[in-house]
């Protein structure tokens, strides 16, 4: 049995073609105009959808080549951003109502998405845990995290500017410097055997 995990991919475009064939009607109440005033589903009216034969979902198994569906258009990316802006955007609004005191939401930067990736991986080495509590520690899943911070080092590579590159360079230093740490720890303690059985 394969240790690579399954997955599907699923083209959620082609959706659009049976919300046409059934007629304005809303597909779903969560599509329907809401009676007052909330949030509500956006939807894009994608034209080109409907002249497009649906891409087939595909299921990625080890030594099976994947078969993806085909990219967004240029079109519809753009009709997908402006649809998630504007979504987004209502909900910020939702939000400053209930508090007006709070200011507007940072810009997201590239230091977000490093930042993101370090306090993850620092987490799961079992950073944070509260005093007198044993931190929980993910020794793999914080080696996933660091490998990710490499992969988007090699990645951007030539693409960042300095001061970037010095941010990404630092974290990725620190975390794996932790994961030595903790590594050798693990190690010098051996694999420990599981407690004998309680006797009833």
């Amino acid at each position: 049995m394969s240790d690579k995990p399954k997955f599907e991919v699923i083209d959620r475009r082609k959706m659009k073609a049976e919300e046409e064939q059934e007629g304005s009607q809303p597909a779903s109440p969560a599509e329907a105009p809401p009676s007052g005033g909330g949030p509500r589903l956006v939807v894009n009216e994608l034209k080109s959808e409907a002249r497009r034969e649906p891409a087939p979902a595909a299921t990625h198994e080890a030594g099976a080549e994947a078969e993806l569906p085909a990219p967004p258009t240029a079109q519809e990316s753009r009709e997908q951003k402006a649809a998630y802006d504007a979504s987004a955007q209502r909900l910020e609004d939702m939000v400053r109502a209930q508090n007006p005191a709070a200011g507007a939401p940072p810009q997201i930067s590239f230091e977000h998405l490093v930042q993101q990736f370090y306090v993850s991986a620092m987490i799961q080495m079992g950073a944070g845990a509260q005093e007198g509590q044993r931190p929980r520690v993910d020794v793999l899943g914080a080696r996933t995290t660091i490998d990710l911070l490499g992969v988007l080092a090699e990645k951007t590579r030539g693409n960042l500017t300095e001061a970037e590159d010095k941010i990404l360079q630092t974290v990725l230093f620190e975390v794996r410097m932790a994961f030595l740490e903790l590594s050798s720890m693990i190690t010098a303690q051996g694999v420990q055997p599981p407690p004998p059985p309680k006797k009833a």
